[in-house]
């Protein structure tokens, strides 16, 4: 059995896809290393295939950030079935801020305690997940996030080259995410009224696409 790694988002950790029915799999969830200021999402993807021993053959689910990421990945490693969720496989779908925020690059003044802090001023941006009973998840997920990761991840993401990979992503965004407009993305599989955090909320509609990918 191939193994499926799952990568999160930024801000987040394994606990974001506990919904997801993904017995029969071979799961290895990708927690964070601490990043060199000089690493770009490229070779920050090739530190994750080294540390977690990212094979041939191998498949990965990757949100957000981690959508990102799969993305180098699978630029790097022949993987079997990639699929991404609330993100973008190129910068051709990336939102507008990305190019306000490379050229006022305010994001360089904060730090990562400081966005950790952030948490009750951006929940709202990441869907019903955040106003429901799992609300001491999220801002649990975010305070056990490492300040400098956090900080490099968001320029890391800003200044991604984006260029698509070789092969096909498997995409699935939501119609209502406020990260991520599903009105720039092609060739996606799209989820009425989903948010940026469907993959938590949404895990019940969102399981049998995944698992149609993975047994396809």
């Amino acid at each position: 059995m191939s193994k499926l790694f799952l990568i999160s988002g930024l801000g987040a950790d394994e606990r974001l896809f506990k919904n997801l029915d993904l017995s029969g799999f071979e799961v290895v969830p990708v927690t964070w290393i601490e990043p060199e200021k000089q690493d770009t999402l490229t070779t920050y993807a090739t530190k994750l295939i080294y540390q977690f021993g990212i094979e041939a053959g191998a498949s990965i689910i990757g949100v957000s950030l981690g959508g990102m990421l799969t993305v180098e990945i699978a630029k790097q490693v022949q993987l079997q079935h990639a699929i991404i969720i609330s993100s973008i496989k190129s910068k051709t779908e990336a939102p507008w801020y990305f190019a306000f925020f490379r050229n006022v690059p305010v994001y360089k003044l904060l730090s990562g305690g400081f966005v950790q802090k952030m948490g009750p001023i951006v929940r709202p941006l990441f869907g019903k997940f955040t106003g429901s009973k799992e609300t001491p998840m999220f801002f649990s997920m975010l305070k056990n996030s490492n300040p400098i990761f956090l900080k490099w991840a968001m320029g890391a993401a800003l200044h991604w080259n984006g260029e698509p990979a070789p092969y096909k992503i498997n995409h699935i965004v939501g119609d209502t995410d406020l990260i991520f407009n599903h009105k720039l993305i092609s060739n996606a599989i799209v989820i009425p009224k989903g948010d940026h955090v469907m993959v938590y909320s949404r895990a019940k509609e969102i399981s049998p696409i995944i698992r149609n990918i993975l047994n396809g």
